[in-house]
């Protein structure tokens, strides 16, 4: 079992944080995923029909990210918070890219409700994973360059457990050591908010929209929740 933790000195600097923690074992990750489909054409539909749109830097959930980067030394019109780099790919193609079933489902997930979205494949994570300030030591591979090594710099939020760094900037960019495939059979999904007080709800209707499109297609699903006052939780 995987534990979860947020770094005290994390929950001080951003102390209305709420992290979903949505996990899936078993998962099928190459039959069809009728209802990840549906998700993703219905906001592509509402998009084109100019009834819909993502969220962009100038709403609260997007413009609470880029306060929290430029906290860290991180410019985020330079290097995004997730949820607004796929907002604007979104806003500019008309669609959402096709990855794979369980990174359609939180990519559809993360755009609709504005919220920074990511996932980990379990059995490719070594030990606990750390949300922390980074001490500069850590190496970091990103998604899709497996030749890469970067270097956090010391005071940036990352994901990181004992082998590395998982993501970069918070929620830029996950890494290629535990991205999810077709393959992932053991994956923890997260969804992230800085202002519970605001869009706590907004976050557990995400968390269950998403749970909702895994279960067809997992033997076992679960969501937890990491805050200050919970720091910690299994995946």
């Amino acid at each position: 079992m995987t534990a979860f933790r947020i770094n005290p000195a994390v929950t001080d600097a951003f102390p209305d944080t709420l992290v979903a923690l949505v996990t899936a074992t078993g998962l099928l990750g190459h039959e069809p995923w009728p209802d990840t489909t549906t998700a993703l054409e219905d906001l592509e539909q509402q998009l084109a029909l100019g009834i819909w749109q993502p969220a962009d830097e100038n709403d609260p959930r997007i413009e609470a990210w880029h306060t929290a980067y430029r906290s860290f030394g991180t410019n985020p019109r330079r290097i995004r918070p997730s949820v607004d780099a796929l907002g604007r790919r979104m806003t500019k193609k008309g669609v959402l890219p096709r990855i794979n079933p369980a990174v359609d489902s939180y990519n559809s997930v993360s755009v609709r409700h504005g919220l920074p979205a990511g996932a980990f494949d379990l059995d490719h994570v070594t030990g606990d994973v750390d949300v922390r300030y980074a001490d500069g030591s850590e190496e970091f591979t990103p998604l899709g360059e497996p030749g890469t090594v970067e270097r956090p710099r010391p005071g940036e939020i990352i994901y990181a457990d004992a082998a590395g760094v998982l993501t970069r900037h918070w929620n830029h960019r996950d890494a290629h050591r535990t991205r999810v495939t077709e393959d992932s059979v053991h994956v923890a999904f997260v969804l992230e908010t800085l202002h519970a007080t605001r869009d706590g709800d907004i976050l557990k209707v995400a968390a269950d929209e998403l749970q909702g499109l895994l279960v067809p297609h997992a033997e076992r699903t679960a969501v937890h929740y990491l805050s200050p006052a919970h720091p910690k939780a299994d995946a």
